[in-house]
C-alpha cells in the first residue's frame, strides 16, 4: 500500500485514525462550504449517480431497507438516501468525528428526517454491528481516510445481508490533458491556499491531495476489493476521472 498518508505527524506518534478524527473535527465548521466550493458543486451530482445506482440494486427489496452510510461527516450521503424516494429507507450514518455528527445531526433536525436517519460515531474497523445487518452501505470520499483499507472493507462486508451492495465513491486522478493539469494545479496549490484561509487548518487541506495521490484507485482498487471477498466489482469513472463509483456484491 506504500507510505501511510496522515493529517499531522508520523502513524507512529498518533494513530491515523485518531489524527483524522481530530482533523475533521477541527474544519466541521467549514467542511460544508469549501467541500462544495472545491468540486463547484458536482459533488452532489456524483452523489446523485451513486444514489441511482443503489436504487436500481434495491428496486426488488420488500419491507424496510436499511442502508449504513460510513464515513458519513454531515450526513450528506444520508439525506440523499433519506430524500430519494426508496420506499421503507432507514439510514445509520458512521463516523469517527464527533465534530462531523454534531453539524450533521443539526442538518437533518433542520430537515425533519431524524424519524429515519441516525447518526452514530464509530469506525469501519469495528462496527458495532451484527453480521448481516444492512441491504447496502455507502461511503462518499472517505475509505482514503481508514487506517486500515482492507480491514474496513472486509468490516462494512460482514455487515451486509447476502447479496448486499457496497458502493464507493472516491476522488481518482484524471490521466488527460489538460483536466490532469487542472486538477493538479487545483488540489496542490489552489486548495490547500482556500482551505487555510476559511479552516484554519492547514495540514487538512494539504492532506487531502495528499491521500488522492497515494490511494490505489481503479484496476488497484477492484483488486482490493475482490481480494476482500465482493463479488462483481465495478468501476466507473466520473468527470474525465476526478472522481469515480465502485460497486461490489457480498
Amino acid at each position: 500500500m506504500g507510505t501511510r498518508i496522515t493529517p499531522y505527524s508520523k502513524p507512529e506518534q498518533e494513530s491515523k485514525k485518531k489524527q483524522v478524527a481530530r482533523m475533521f473535527d477541527s474544519i466541521a465548521h467549514s467542511y460544508d462550504f469549501l467541500n462544495h466550493f472545491f468540486s463547484l458543486g458536482i459533488d452532489v451530482l456524483w452523489r446523485k449517480r451513486a444514489m441511482r445506482i443503489l436504487k436500481k440494486h434495491l428496486a426488488e427489496k420488500q419491507g424496510e431497507i436499511h442502508l449504513m452510510d460510513m464515513a458519513t461527516g454531515t450526513a450528506d450521503f444520508a439525506l440523499e438516501a433519506a430524500r430519494s424516494n426508496i420506499p421503507n429507507i432507514r439510514v445509520t450514518g458512521v463516523d469517527i468525528s464527533p465534530g462531523m455528527l454534531d453539524v450533521g445531526r443539526k442538518k437533518i433536525k433542520r430537515k425533519h428526517l431524524d424519524h429515519c436517519i441516525e447518526l452514530i460515531e464509530g469506525d469501519s474497523a469495528q462496527l458495532p454491528f451484527e453480521d448481516g445487518t444492512f441491504d447496502a452501505y455507502t461511503v462518499a470520499f472517505g475509505v482514503r481516510n481508514f487506517e486500515f483499507l482492507e480491514r474496513g472493507l472486509v468490516e462494512m462486508q460482514r455487515t451486509l445481508k447476502p447479496g448486499g451492495l457496497g458502493v464507493v465513491l472516491e476522488f481518482s486522478k484524471p490521466k488527460a490533458f489538460p483536466l490532469k493539469q487542472i486538477f493538479h494545479f487545483y488540489f496542490h496549490f489552489l486548495m490547500p491556499t482556500v482551505g487555510k484561509l476559511v479552516s484554519n487548518d492547514s495540514a487538512a487541506y494539504s492532506y487531502l491531495p495528499e491521500s488522492v495521490q497515494a490511494f490505489p484507485e481503479g484496476e488497484d482498487f477492484l483488486r482490493i476489493m475482490e481480494d476482500c471477498g465482493y463479488k462483481k466489482c465495478k468501476a466507473i469513472r466520473l468527470t474525465g476521472g476526478i472522481a469515480s463509483i465502485y460497486t461490489g456484491l457480498k
